[in-house]
């Protein structure tokens, strides 16, 4: 059977419909399911195999981005979100739902009995060019711990577009201990595959280590900024018409539904 995908609808959520074409096509049974009917218990957590919360502009970035979602998240679902986690099942975050996760403190995931935002030990802060980005980047699947990249030797070509990426730590202690617990699961790098080394604009916001996206220590959760859903057709490709294809971001997708199959 095809694993069924809880796809979160916030207001301002507007990357929903892009994510769930991905989702299908990589063999899995995606379901929109407003927050409110969560909340109602309308529909629970439990009933999916997967829990994506889409990109867009969630609240309208309200006191930051996804700030609110965070503390709907914080106030409403702590303890089926940790249940959520602990079981195994696969979690994405996508730009908005990246920013959500971290201000959240369900990444970098630290502590998931004590789900509150002063105790994430990380931010999405603004872009260090000082303005929204919208353009294609490169990127280059690092981790073998998150499920969602592990075995991925291909870059990845897609577009980012937020205002808010800069990933940064408390301190350089909590990089390093990303570092070692192998949780850097994309970085940015330029076309041909070498190092950003935090050049703009293949680091695009100026993110810690040209870090694209992160997992948790289990690696069933991952957050990244990039938008993998809007390259999954040959014809997405911004060189397209001349001939260059290839570098999907279905690859992610196909990663964690495979996953979620076999448990």
């Amino acid at each position: 059977m095809k694993p069924t995908v809880l796809i979160l609808q916030a207001r301002g959520t507007n990357r929903d419909l892009d994510v769930s074409e991905a989702l299908t096509l990589a063999g899995a049974d995606p379901i929109f399911v407003p927050l409110n009917e969560l909340r109602a218990q309308k529909k629970r957590f439990a009933d999916f195999q997967m829990l994506v919360i889409p990109g867009g502009f969630s609240y309208a970035d309200a006191l930051g981005a996804g700030k609110l979602l965070a503390l709907d998240l914080n106030s409403y679902f702590v303890a089926e979100i940790a249940a959520f986690v602990a079981a195994g099942k696969p979690v994405i975050g996508i730009c908005n739902g990246f920013q959500a996760l971290v201000k959240s403190a369900i990444l970098p995931g630290d502590n998931l009995q004590d789900l509150k935002a002063e105790n994430s030990s990380a931010t999405l802060a603004f872009n260090a060019s000082g303005h929204f980005e919208c353009r294609w980047v490169t990127l280059q699947p690092i981790s073998q711990t998150c499920i969602w990249t592990k075995g991925l030797d291909d870059l990845i070509t897609c577009p980012i577009a937020h205002g808010e990426g800069n990933f940064q730590t408390k301190n350089e202690a909590r990089i390093m201990q990303l570092v070692a617990h192998d949780q850097i699961a994309l970085t940015y790098t330029l076309a041909d595959g070498s190092p950003a080394n935090g050049d703009y604009p293949a680091n695009p916001n100026g993110s810690l280590l040209d870090i694209a996206g992160i997992c948790n220590p289990a690696g069933n959760v991952l957050g990244l900024m990039p938008h993998p859903e809007n390259h999954i057709q040959p014809w997405q490709h911004p060189r397209h018409t001349r001939g260059e294809t290839g570098q999907s971001g279905l690859t992610l997708f196909k990663n964690g539904v495979r996953y979620t199959s076999g448990l």
